[in-house]
């Protein structure tokens, strides 16, 4: 299993990040050992800074390789929310030396994930985080500039999805730092979906 997480794939995320807004999907890989599925995050020892990034997230449920954009939807009947954490100080010193960047996006347990819902039960796609109760984030998918079905054409030509890999959509604006006592909670369609401490 893998998880492919996209990157500025919301203009108000990358113009908050001062990041130019792609013409083509950008997308980077975590280990599966980066997934999180309890409800307590601790803060790792080598970073001062990991922000969260709630995300839209679909698990591919068979395998694919150059699928076409309009069968991709029969690739997925799961979706949840993720955060997507990263330690924005390493990836600041990794860009600035014009290296990768795996260490602050792949480490241990940076992809918590939410409950799945089939996604004939969800209507709207709204979605939002709340931080020690007050909203930071909220979006749809409708504000994505690409859609999830053209995400699995573009990966699908460079690498096989197989089952049980996940797909990190995106992020909206309003990412921030995280502190130990921070409570998140994250809710799809109204639902609560996703619910992290940080210790």
């Amino acid at each position: 299993m893998k998880i492919i997480c996209i990157g500025r794939n919301y203009v108000d995320h990358a113009k908050e990040l001062n990041n130019p807004v792609p013409e083509k999907p950008i997308f980077f890989v975590k280990p599966d050992t980066a997934l999180l599925r309890t409800h307590e995050f601790y803060l790792p020892p080598f970073s001062n800074d990991v922000h969260y990034e709630l995300e839209l997230v679909v698990k591919i449920m068979k395998v694919g390789k150059s699928i076409n954009k309009k069968f991709a939807h029969k690739y997925y009947n799961e979706i949840s929310l993720g955060l997507d954490l990263t330690a924005r100080d390493l990836q600041k010193e990794c860009k600035e030396k014009g290296l990768p960047w795996e260490i602050a996006k792949g480490f241990d347990s940076s992809a918590p994930i939410g409950k799945w819902y089939p996604k004939e039960e969800l209507k709207t796609l709204d979605f939002y985080l709340l931080k020690n109760g007050l909203k930071v984030q909220e979006g749809n998918p409708s504000q994505m500039l690409f859609d999830v079905d053209t995400i699995i054409e573009y990966v699908s030509k460079f690498m096989t999805l197989k089952k049980g890999d996940l797909i990190y959509t995106g992020t909206p604006s309003g990412v921030g730092k995280m502190n130990a006592g921070d409570k998140f909670e994250a809710y799809l369609d109204s639902k609560k979906t996703l619910d992290l401490v940080v210790k």
